[in-house]
């Protein structure tokens, strides 16, 4: 592994996201003194927090899975996750709502799981999921430890017995196939094929291999902390901290200083000039390649994955219908794919995420009142509409989306609504991320693993990477590694193959039962 040689024994880390935050704690860890330079007032990034007429509202992801992997930053100051975030594991996980007006619950647990799916399709499709299970588990183990916790210098380093046994599982295969040979039921498939759009690939294009969302989603455990996402990063930021990390909130990077190979200090909007031995830089692409001078050549632009309009709506009632989780699937399947990274278009039939973290933290709202997130993925500005366009379309697609959800049997949501606050790719743009999306590069088979832009600078000597647009990519769990690969760039520790832990260990500590 290449690793940034002479001294780094003070790095500065650009942003306190969950990228920078896990940084800062490994090379804490490994004995760096550590300064965090944050624009923002508050820790997290884009798992950030706003406050909304008495709602405190999270403003980027409501999933958490694999809180190991957190854990794993904690533990490296000799802190533990369960001591400072309170975790509840959500049952079900989700909740899946069809156009035929059917309705599954996506448990994690494997006997919970097959009894529903056999309640809703039976027997067979109920053998074929125990098998889906086992595959997606055997697919997860043998990505985690080469090819996700895994720095990579070049593509040669794929030519390992673990290729072939991925080979073997089928992960170079199309994903919705594959998902096809364990569940004939459609609206199952859906369920355990979605996630690709994570990854900003529709599932009958997307690699096989990214079923291993799925199994972060469906089998691992997904859990909610008490005080919303940003109870992480807060954490994260406390711990690092109480472990010696010096913060600067409300301060921007506008300049690095640069001598040869080297960066020797990073210049602030306010005049400061802090001194560094090494960088870790995790804002979006575009602004780490302003600060560096220039971006690294390839043959090919980067293609990024789809954007999303959020609503977050502060309301005077709930819908009983709808659990911590809901999708709400439109009938439309592959054309709504083919709209959101081909066509450019919105989808006609949409298919919704709607969040309701009040369901397990009334404290997030004022008393008697609830707090839903509403996301409808969207092209990004780079095929769809642009941000000037946004400006206009906001407001009717709003309208739109609530018209939609009162059809699907939230009836007067629209009337309900007492605080809101509408996100489209216009605000994402104006935070600087590439393409109006907050999900980065899409993770095409030329955008992964060695192909994705690296974590290294070439040139640069002490200059690392880490967030979503580097290795290993876009969600929770991969950004907390980025942040832990960045850290081994600097510390020649970790960032190899084995190193990860499994959830269950974890999961019995927060919850109290295993994540079966």
């Amino acid at each position: 592994m290449k690793t940034v040689q002479g001294p780094t024994d003070h790095v500065v880390v650009v942003g306190a996201g969950l990228s920078g935050l896990s940084a800062a704690l490994h090379l804490l860890g490994a004995g760096r003194q550590v300064t965090v330079v944050e624009r923002d007032a508050l820790p997290g990034g884009r798992a950030g927090r706003f406050e909304m007429g008495g709602y405190h509202v999270d403003s980027g992801p409501t999933v958490l899975t694999m809180p190991d992997i957190a854990d794993e930053a904690f533990a490296a100051v000799g802190d533990r996750l369960a001591d400072r975030v309170e975790l509840m594991e959500l049952h079900p996980a989700y909740r899946a709502q069809f156009a035929d007006g059917s309705r599954l619950d996506v448990h994690t647990g494997a006997e919970a799981m097959e009894e529903e799916i056999r309640r809703f399709a039976g027997d067979r499709e109920a053998a074929g999921y125990r098998r889906l299970r086992r595959w997606l588990t055997d697919l997860y183990a043998a990505q985690m430890r080469r090819f996700i916790d895994s720095n990579f210098d070049s593509p040669l380093q794929l030519l390992h017995p673990d290729l072939l046994r991925l080979t073997r599982l089928g992960a170079f295969n199309r994903l919705d196939p594959q998902i096809g040979r364990f569940l004939t039921d459609e609206r199952l498939r859906r369920v355990f094929s979605f996630q690709a759009l994570y990854a900003g690939v529709a599932p009958e294009r997307a690699l096989a291999a990214y079923a291993v969302i799925a199994y972060m989603d469906t089998v691992a455990g997904v859990y909610f902390p008490r005080g919303g996402m940003h109870a992480l990063p807060r954490a994260m930021a406390e711990s690092a901290a109480g472990a010696g990390a010096e913060f600067r909130w409300n301060t921007e990077v506008t300049r690095l200083e640069r001598h040869g190979g080297r960066i020797t200090a990073v210049h602030t909007a306010d005049g400061d000039r802090i001194p560094c031995d090494a960088v870790v830089l995790t804002p979006d692409l575009p602004v780490v390649h302003r600060l560096l001078g220039r971006a690294p050549r390839r043959p090919v632009a980067l293609r990024h994955s789809p954007s999303a309009v959020v609503l977050h709506a502060g309301t005077d009632r709930t819908w009983p219908q709808l659990a911590h989780h809901t999708i709400s699937f439109g009938a439309a399947w592959k054309g709504t794919f083919r709209e959101l990274t081909r066509q450019g278009d919105l989808m006609s039939d949409p298919s919704l995420l709607i969040t309701r973290p009040t369901t397990h933290d009334p404290s997030l709202a004022p008393e008697g009142k609830h707090l839903h997130y509403i996301l409808a993925p969207c092209p990004n500005t780079d095929i769809g509409p642009g941000v000037r366009e946004w400006h206009d379309l906001a407001p009717r697609y709003r309208d739109s989306l609530l018209t939609v959800l009162d059809k699907r049997g939230l009836d007067k949501i629209a009337s309900s609504i007492e605080q809101e606050c509408l996100v489209t790719p216009a605000d994402w743009s104006a935070q600087g991320h590439a393409a109006g999306t907050p999900f980065s590069a899409a993770h095409t088979f030329a955008q992964t693993g060695p192909f994705r832009p690296r974590n290294t600078v070439r040139g640069i000597d002490n200059a690392v990477i880490a967030g979503c647009g580097t290795t290993p990519g876009v969600g929770v769990p991969t950004v907390l590694i980025s942040g832990k690969l960045a850290a081994a760039r600097i510390t020649g520790r970790g960032g190899r193959p084995g190193r990860a832990r499994t959830a269950a260990p974890l999961a019995t500590a927060v919850s109290g039962e295993g994540a079966s």
